[in-house]
């Protein structure tokens, strides 16, 4: 199978490859990953495979089907996103999707289903979407894509493959972005991608407008301020996220990743060497971990579209707890 608009995540690649070849690929799959790491990219490089018909290797990208596909056109792919928000997706948008399954393809050998923000499906959504991926007709394939897979049931992983899309090199990121948007400086792209941990939808979006300048003078002041140990400053430091919630989600990406270089060692990835150093001068590896775990939890909360204003002051609250303040 080729992947012709996915980068890096050589392994998820590999393992789609081997159950699609095999022809072992399974009725439901989850891709697991935050936002930005190009999920619903990869989602649509299968099932534009999937419907592909040519002889050689799928997706060739230029017969009927795949083009139909690349242009969000084929009537056996069925794409839908939850805007995002704790429970957000629907029961009757998986009722709408019950409905439909048991009608036969139109024109490929199978009818795709994209589901994005599963994470954001209720208890009552996600059972009924299991009774479907019990029995599925033959020809149906559902790709879910998640945040994290803890918040699917049990009972709906057991039915699925799970992989995890992970970050890029800020290499690879950098000549992606640069590909992209030749106006894009590939300094600028290097660094916001190996700010943000090589996620590559939140790097460029920061770099758009001069928001990665602003972004990560947010990082290193809220990583200085959270070194010495003055509540009132670290509250100060988070208070320009008040009401931003792509922002935030942004931030706390930045500030996992200067976390991870203060962990690590070696050569460092966030660009951010004041804030990595103050860090490491005033915790240990444990209480680093710690942090590391808090600022994640955060992240997702921002991810899921949480009460800013109350983030902000939870933010403050949890990265302290986890300093053992």
């Amino acid at each position: 199978m080729l992947f012709n608009n996915f980068i890096g995540n050589e392994k998820a690649k590999q393992q789609i490859s081997n159950l699609y070849e095999s022809g072992r690929l399974p009725h439901a799959i989850v891709l697991e990953g935050e936002t930005g790491l190009g999920k619903r990219t990869l989602a649509r490089d299968i099932a534009q495979a999937l419907v592909c018909r040519a002889e050689s290797e799928h997706p060739c990208g230029v017969c009927s089907q795949c083009v139909k596909a690349k242009k969000q056109l084929h009537p056996d792919i069925y794409e839908y996103s939850a805007p995002g928000g704790a429970n957000s997706f629907h029961i009757d948008k998986i009722r709408d999707i019950i409905a439909d399954v048991y009608i036969t393809p139109n024109e490929a050998d199978y009818k795709i289903y994209i589901l994005g923000n599963a994470h954001c499906m209720n208890e009552n959504a996600q059972n009924a979407l299991l009774k479907i991926l019990e029995e599925p007709p033959g020809y149906a394939v559902f790709i879910l894509t998640a945040e994290n897979r803890s918040a699917l049931l049990e009972t709906v992983l057991s039915r699925a493959v799970v992989i995890s899309v992970e970050g890029v090199s800020p290499k690879l990121g950098a000549e992606f972005i640069t590909g992209l948007n030749e106006d894009v400086d590939y300094n600028d792209a290097y660094n916001a991608v190996a700010a943000l941990g090589g996620n590559i939808g939140r790097a460029y979006e920061s770099i758009a407008g001069g928001r990665l300048q602003k972004l990560t003078a947010l990082v290193d002041d809220i990583a200085q301020k959270l070194a010495s140990n003055n509540e009132y400053d670290l509250l100060k430091a988070v208070a320009p996220l008040t009401g931003n919630r792509q922002d935030t989600a942004a931030v706390l990406g930045m500030l996992k990743t200067v976390l991870r270089d203060a962990v690590a060692g070696g050569k460092r990835l966030s660009g951010l060497d004041n804030a990595v150093d103050a860090l490491k001068g005033e915790f240990s590896k444990q209480k680093l971990f710690a942090l590391y775990n808090a600022a994640q939890e955060l992240e997702q909360a921002a991810n899921k579209n949480a009460n800013s204003a109350l983030l902000t002051t939870k933010i403050c609250y949890s990265l302290r707890r986890a300093a053992g303040r």
